[in-house]
């Protein structure tokens, strides 16, 4: 799949329309109970740009992001106006934000997520366009050196510890990091009344993620 390690202008997306969207099939039974079955085991987030569309300097950067993705073909990055941090959106992220894996003594390489939720069912998502520079790691709540003690891939979100830093079995690890979300355009044509966007019209600018 082709990506560009590129995100969409933030100030654009923090005006941004959408969310998560879930697929449960619903069957309503001669007793009027109802059986439901989540089709999806993730979500899927979708937005709409043109909400974010204020000036036609912002439409002219959106043409021009849109023309060099080529339409729907290559993946980029989207700043999540509202979901975009381990921690609460008004905090800063903090190395004991997020449980990504736990020590064996013999593994290195651990995927950055994010939990939702902590008492019925927990939904774990795994996080795979990192902020490079906001990222920090623990072990047992200990802080870990970046670079002598681990480094992380920015293009797929894979914590990977250092000779000598391998945590040991049954210890915690955990991180905390800004991260984007991994979309597309989910559309190959840009359609703009100049006539109505000047008189308050909004242009449809349909963002959906992708499977990374």
């Amino acid at each position: 799949m082709s990506f560009h390690e590129v995100r969409f202008p933030t100030d654009i997306s923090r005006g941004s329309q959408g969310g998560p969207e879930r697929r449960t099939d619903v069957v309503i039974l001669g007793s009027g109970h109802e059986e439901r079955n989540s089709r999806w085991a993730d979500s899927r987030r979708s937005y709409n740009a043109g909400y974010g569309v204020k000036s036609i300097d912002d439409l002219n950067a959106v043409i021009a992001f849109f023309e060099e993705r080529r339409g729907r073909l290559h993946g980029f990055r989207w700043k999540d106006p509202i979901d975009w941090k381990s921690c609460a959106p008004g905090s800063e992220p903090s190395p004991l934000d997020q449980t990504i894996g736990t020590g064996d003594g013999t593994g290195v390489a651990f995927q950055l997520t994010k939990s939702y939720g902590n008492l019925f069912s927990p939904w774990r998502r795994a996080i795979a366009k990192p902020v490079s520079g906001s990222i920090r790691v623990a072990v047992d709540g200990v802080e870990m050196t970046e670079g002598s003690g681990w480094t992380c891939d920015s293009a797929t979100g894979i914590v990977s510890f250092q000779p000598g830093s391998v945590p040991p079995p049954g210890s915690a690890i955990t991180a905390g990091f800004a991260f984007d979300v991994p979309v597309r355009f989910d559309t190959d044509r840009l359609e703009v009344n100049l006539q109505g966007f000047r008189h308050g019209a909004i242009p449809s600018i349909p963002i959906i993620e992708i499977r990374t």
